[in-house]
């Protein structure tokens, strides 16, 4: 062991030894992974080992894709036997809804390029499984690249490759403290201590006790998870070939074979968590008692769908425990308040994402950026609130008794909530308010009578009608919005104007006015699709989504420029937004002096409230957005209310916020918008200044301009009687993939479904007829002109 390392990877599980792999494969060499027992001491020695390249969040399956690759390559690098069974893989559907689903996860598939997968009927499904029972099945999804590896092989394939590549390994050695001296880390380990300049922590089961060392209390907690081996079955002794990696998601099962028996694991409904703060240090190379009477129900359903269990004996049982995040995906990257410390860990699949993982975190530390948009497993998606230990318990326990649960688009899970409201929340409840949530803050979806309740679908929902009313209110007199869910930061300072003019690839806006803002990484990707507001006292506004707060003030922190004062204001300020025909008349019965040009902004006396007014909608009417302190919000809607009973005002939900700006072709984060994609490709670059001389991406965005995109961002008109696109359909010309979807909805007022798209250049002509798969069922299909309602903006500036 030196004592100095540009980077210490602290914990030797697969995610550990591929995070050590990558730095040293991408040339980091300098580079070293400390475990406090031997490698695998911890989720990985026991892991099922099972790999396969689909999961319903695209980015995700995407990770495991690359994981899967590079599986072989790091065994011929290594020279060590990883076990790799492919024996493709089996997802069967029992539920009509779960066979839709899967119909449509397989265009998914198709568009992030697994396209060696295929639907499959009952007669391939048991020429492929013989030992599975068929019965209740409708038919399974096929993928070619599935199956398993030896865990201990793979932990030590990539370390023995990390170290022919210059790394070092330290077994035998518990990191005890981390010290940040300002310019480096202080390890203190068993065995001396180090200095580096980078630490991650890859701690898994004790990534909580990592973090805790540097002053975070990190979103994870294990929860034991149950497999067992069975004894020979011999009717896998009569065949010549592996049955494939099967999944029985209305049966909560996963199966292998092993050997010439199975390995059956089980997700079951009544979850148990295990030592939520983390496991003990002196834990290791060992089990948990199984737990036999709690995973009855779902043992049956095992039994039931591999009649041969009924024949053999259990060899061994496995109950251990791993490591899961709120939402099942793992934690990696960058934190704001500690430098240079990155996480890799709440990683639950390991052997499948851990290559992935590695790779992302390795671009990150040595470019600063990664290679394909890594928000599904960016720390930055939680915030300090989810580290309340109940929330961790209900969320983390909630995936997992629905690892294999089918959620809807249109469904709201209750795990964690309600946690943060704003304060007109009662009234709008009472009001008839239905909620999501966006980053642990209930936000309005729609409004409707007290007895309905929706159902569940991966179709167009039966709340349309509400939300079509809604929509033609905004269209017709006028909405009322609550806008809490948005981020505010605050600008201040001698240096506000010059950091922000650097910061944004925008034409910062004059005093009194407001603007949309680009902003654009170095390599000219987008880092955020924000507003900016000029208060004309020397203070500014930066506003976005609610839920990349923590994401937005990493940047800004990142790049943070002398003599200026960033705040977080967003849980002090909150708000509404009125849209339609008669807002301007509604905001004048309440201050008659209001006149605001089109993005003009300003401080207003609104009867008893003063109020920061911005004059703007993504709805595309005549609208406003009205700013007050959090103990004002119930006045400021009692008010509005009041002041538009006479104008037809009516509460409106983000369900017609969503339809309402798609048919404006306005496009939103997550979905249009994301941070592998450019400016040029979303035509977020008309609004860039060309003529500043400098500001960050420039250079990459001057090039892209010149060049320009291989695809680019249009609208599509689909005939799609009662369906919407959700993002990543295939769209296709005469069987030719040539893009994807990106969001959809229904145009209430156009009367058509509409869907945004990334497509191949050459197809981005209005008028172009192409197809698309809603729910997997094919649709016709016909790019049309921008802004489908009011192309000329007329009801907006008006």
């Amino acid at each position: 062991m030196k004592d100095q390392y540009r980077v210490v990877v602290i914990g030797g599980g697969v995610v550990g030894a591929s995070v050590l792999y990558h730095l040293a494969k991408f040339g980091w060499t300098d580079v070293a992974l400390v475990e406090r027992n031997v490698l695998t001491a911890g989720s990985s020695w026991h892991a099922a080992g099972g790999i396969h390249a689909l999961n319903a969040d695209p980015n995700m399956a995407a990770l495991q894709a690359y994981t899967i690759d590079l599986l072989s390559e790091v065994e011929a690098e290594s020279g060590i036997d990883i076990g790799l069974h492919m024996t493709g893989g089996i997802t069967v559907a029992c539920d009509p809804n779960r066979w839709e689903w899967l119909q449509g996860a397989y265009r998914t598939f198709q568009t992030i390029g697994i396209d060696d997968c295929h639907l499959m009927g009952v007669d391939e499904i048991k020429e492929k499984c013989p030992i599975i029972s068929t019965d209740g099945i409708i038919g399974g999804l096929w993928a070619d690249r599935e199956g398993y590896v030896d865990t201990t092989g793979t932990v030590h394939a990539y370390a023995r490759a990390a170290k022919k590549r210059g790394a070092d390994i330290i077994e035998h050695n518990k990191v005890e403290e981390l010290h940040w001296k300002g310019d480096h880390w202080q390890v203190v380990t068993e065995k001396g201590t180090i200095r580096a300049e980078h630490v991650v922590n890859a701690g898994g089961l004790w990534a909580k006790q990592c973090g805790r060392m540097v002053g975070l209390d990190l979103p994870v907690s294990p929860l034991s998870h149950h497999y067992f081996l069975t004894e020979t079955i011999p009717e896998l002794e009569q065949i010549d070939f592996e049955v494939p990696m099967t999944v029985d998601l209305e049966g909560f099962t996963y199966m292998r074979q092993d050997k010439k028996g199975i390995l059956v694991g089980i997700y079951e409904v009544d979850h148990q968590h295990w030592m939520m703060d983390g496991a003990p240090w002196n834990y290791g190379i060992e089990l948990l008692q199984e737990d036999t009477d709690r995973i009855e129900n779902e043992l049956m359903m095992a039994f039931d769908r591999y009649p041969a269990l009924n024949d053999v004996g259990i060899s061994d049982w496995v109950n251990g425990a791993f490591t899961f995040s709120p939402d099942g995906n793992p934690l990696v990257g960058p934190v704001e308040s500690v430098p240079n410390y990155w996480l890799a860990c709440g990683v639950m699949a390991g052997f499948l994402q851990g290559g992935g993982v590695g790779k992302t975190l390795a671009e990150w530390m040595i470019h600063g950026d990664t290679e394909t948009d890594a928000w599904s497993m960016d720390i930055a998606r939680y915030g300090p609130q989810h580290s309340n230990r109940e929330y961790i318990k209900q969320t983390t326990g909630q995936f997992y008794s629905r690892r294999f649960v089918m959620t809807y688009p249109n469904e709201q899970l209750p795990a964690g909530r309600p946690l943060r409201m704003a304060p007109a929340h009662d009234a709008m409840t009472a009001a008839g308010c239905r909620w999501g949530q966006s980053w642990g803050l209930e936000t309005p979806l729609y409004f409707a009578p007290e007895d309905f309740v929706e159902t569940p679908s991966l179709n167009r929902s039966d709340a349309s009608p509400f939300v079509e009313a809604e929509c033609k209110a905004v269209r017709e007199a006028a909405g009322l919005l609550d806008i809490t869910g948005f981020s505010r930061f605050e600008v201040t300072g001698a240096g506000a104007e010059a950091w922000l003019d650097t910061l944004f690839a925008t034409k910062l806006p004059k005093p009194g006015r407001s603007r949309l803002a680009v902003m654009l990484s170095p390599e000219g990707k987008l880092k955020g699709d924000l507003t900016l507001f000029n208060w004309g006292d020397g203070t500014w506004w930066i506003m976005g989504s609610y839920y990349l707060r923590e994401w937005h003030k990493r940047w800004f922190a990142d790049h943070e420029g002398p003599d200026m004062i960033l705040r977080d204001i967003s849980d002090d300020v909150c708000g509404f937004s009125v849209a339609g025909p008669n807002a301007k008349a509604i905001m004048q019965s309440v201050q008659p002096d209001l006149e605001l040009p089109f993005m003009g902004c300003g401080t207003f006396d609104l009867g008893l409230l003063r109020c920061k007014v911005g004059r703007l909608s993504v709805t595309g009417e005549h609208g406003y957005e009205i700013h007050c302190r959090a103990n004002e919000h119930i006045a400021l809607r009692r008010m509005l209310l009041e002041a538009g009973a006479g104008h037809g005002l009516r509460e409106v939900g983000f369900n017609a916020l969503l339809s309402l700006r798609i048919e404006k072709s306005y496009g939103i984060w997550s979905a249009e918008f994301t941070q592998d994609r450019t400016a040029a490709m979303t035509g977020m670059d008309r609004w860039i200044d060309w003529q500043k001389p400098d500001f960050i991406g420039r250079d990459a965005a001057i090039k892209e301009r010149d060049d320009g995109p291989e695809q680019v961002l249009v609208t599509l008109g689909l005939d799609s009687p009662d369906a919407d696109c959700s993002g990543y359909e295939p769209v296709w010309s005469n069987g030719t993939r040539i893009g994807f979807t990106t969001s959809g909805a229904y145009g209430y007022t156009v009367g058509q479904s509409i869907a945004m798209a990334m497509v191949d250049r050459a197809y981005a002509e209005p008028g172009t007829e192409l197809t698309v798969h809603v729910v997997g069922i094919e649709r016709q299909a016909k790019v049309l002109a921008p802004s489908p309602y009011d192309p000329d903006g007329k009801a907006m500036r008006g």
